[in-house]
């Protein structure tokens, strides 16, 4: 345990001094820094080092989780790891080109508009070298108030088997809670920024990639799997309105790699259409609304295995499914 803290201390992207320490958001610094963590590495080895924040972050969380609630021998694991999208074999894939064109023709009327705020459920992994990978599943709603206050609801959930019990983290003391338990429920005081992802985004595809690049705190442009975590980095603050869904259809129709694989089913029940990116090791999967270019999903999975993580390909690395 004393060599996964140091670990911990050595990656933590916040300083001891940070202003923000223990109860706020990252700081600019600690972003920036976080970001590098996550995607200055050489592609050969993209997907160990997505992987290494989130080991580090999670060793204690995952040792302590296990100890809880994998101790008994007669105790079921309640750990919520879902399993990865399939696309339907007899489906046909539709163009990004043909989705792009949909997002804009819906964007006619201006309606819906750009709400802030996000109501988000999503599946994150975390790992150990000694231990078998655990995956918390949430549901998080944050509303925002004229007088720019907001709140933040989090609750433990499961779509896939609800009513069993999901493995909190609540307060740093992993354990099995019930099925909608609140994990946090938070008022934040009015606040502004004029950066991205807080500062809202442009519906002109040109400055939406402007945006999302500098809410990436990237010099450079982005590469497709830095594009589509900006694009979580997005939905996870803002609700989308038609025309900044055609936007941003725009801007990943002008986006290599991303190829159209078929339809899918996702794990709210919706029906979208699978664009799908390969990286060395991991494969990210796009889930757009075919009728409207709303983006309903992201998904990463590993398509190699990691032993000393416990992972198999096929496992699900993180997924994230948007509502309005």
């Amino acid at each position: 345990m004393a060599d996964e803290l140091e670990l911990l201390r050595r990656a933590n992207p916040v300083r001891a001094d940070a202003p923000h320490f223990g109860d706020g958001p990252l700081d600019h610094h600690a972003e920036r820094h976080l970001n590098r963590l996550l995607h200055e590495q050489t592609p050969g080895s993209w997907s160990r080092a997505r992987l290494a924040w989130g080991l580090v972050a999670t060793a204690v969380v995952a040792a302590l989780a296990l100890t809880l609630v994998l101790g008994g021998p007669n105790t079921p694991p309640a750990v919520a790891a879902p399993r990865a999208l399939v696309v339907r074999a007899d489906s046909t894939p539709v163009p990004l080109q043909r989705i792009v064109e949909r997002a804009e023709q819906d964007a006619a009327d201006g309606s819906p508009r750009l709400r802030k705020g996000t109501h988000v459920l999503s599946w994150s992994m975390g790992m150990s070298e000694d231990k078998p990978p655990v995956t918390l599943a949430e549901e998080r709603i944050v509303r925002w108030k004229a007088d720019d206050s907001h709140t933040e609801l989090v609750v433990a959930t499961d779509p896939r088997h609800p009513g069993r019990p999901v493995l909190s983290d609540e307060d740093g003391e992993p354990r099995p809670v019930e099925d909608g338990h609140v994990i946090s429920r938070q008022t934040f005081g009015p606040s502004w920024s004029d950066a991205p992802p807080e500062a809202q985004p442009p519906h002109d595809p040109t400055r939406l990639r402007a945006y999302l690049q500098e809410a990436q705190y990237s010099d450079t442009p982005l590469t497709t799997p830095q594009l589509l975590d900006a694009v979580g980095v997005l939905l996870d603050h803002w609700t989308l309105g038609a025309r900044e869904n055609a936007a941003l259809a725009r801007l990943l129709g002008d986006t290599e790699g991303l190829r159209p694989a078929g339809q899918v089913t996702d794990r709210l029940g919706r029906r979208g259409q699978a664009y799908v990116y390969d990286a060395p090791g991991a494969r990210r999967m796009l889930i757009m609304d075919p009728a409207t270019g709303a983006v309903l999903g992201l998904e990463a999975t590993f398509t190699v295995d990691e032993p000393e993580y416990g992972v198999r390909a096929g496992d699900v690395m993180e997924y994230s499914s948007w509502m309005r």
